[in-house]
């Protein structure tokens, strides 16, 4: 899909991942808080949709949300509200990033990489607005490890994506790989289909 498609996509399901944003706290709350609750400083959230890593993050962050999707934002700006934090919000794709170098101390994101048109283009990105002493940090999820699940995925990925632009049998590892990022951990969960990483920005060779 274009970004215009996702755009579309996203104005249409909005309002319905905010309402159900206490399942996906059952599901994913425990690893964005493993690679989020840490971290320090000026913090940029890449693709933010609805806010769902707001409450994960430490009371002290100065957060600067970014998403392509005006929908996503307004229910963004509601859950800072909810929950009392003084973040900013910005209308913005992943792929081309409005900040200069090494704005940020930490750059986080949650299951984005399966929707963006170009997720290595979105990831180096990510890598140029980090500080070289900063932390990038990634929350994921793709084809399971696990043969049955794996072969349902892979039955309804088409259809899935079709309908929501996400690619649910994507390898985040081979993605983050491609992109040429220097990976300080990683670890996975639920039947391997979410994969996180603690990322060290390193600029370099030149691409």
């Amino acid at each position: 899909m274009a970004v215009s498609d996702i755009e579309d996509s996203y104005a249409e399901y909005a309002d319905w991942m905010y309402r159900l944003e206490w399942l996906d706290r059952i599901v994913t709350g425990r690893y964005r808080q493993a690679r989020f609750g840490d971290v320090e400083g000026r913090v940029l959230d890449v693709a933010c949709g609805t806010g769902t890593n707001f409450r994960y993050l430490p009371d002290t962050v100065d957060l600067v949300g970014i998403d392509i999707s005006p929908e996503m934002l307004a229910n963004a700006a509601e859950q800072l509200t909810e929950l009392g934090i003084d973040g900013t919000l910005q209308e913005m794709d992943a792929q081309e990033l409005e900040f200069s170098d090494d704005s940020f101390d930490a750059v986080i994101s949650a299951l984005s990489t399966c929707t963006f048109p170009d997720p290595i283009a979105a990831l180096r990105e990510m890598e140029r607005v980090c500080k070289p002493d900063g932390t990038i940090r990634l929350v994921e999820h793709g084809r399971s490890d696990i043969g049955p699940l794996a072969t349902y995925q892979e039955w309804r990925a088409d259809a899935h994506y079709a309908k929501t632009g996400c690619r649910w049998t994507q390898e985040p590892r081979e993605i983050v790989s491609r992109a040429g990022l220097r990976v300080r951990d990683i670890d996975t969960g639920l039947f391997g289909t979410f994969t996180t990483f603690e990322i060290t920005p390193d600029r370099g060779d030149e691409r």
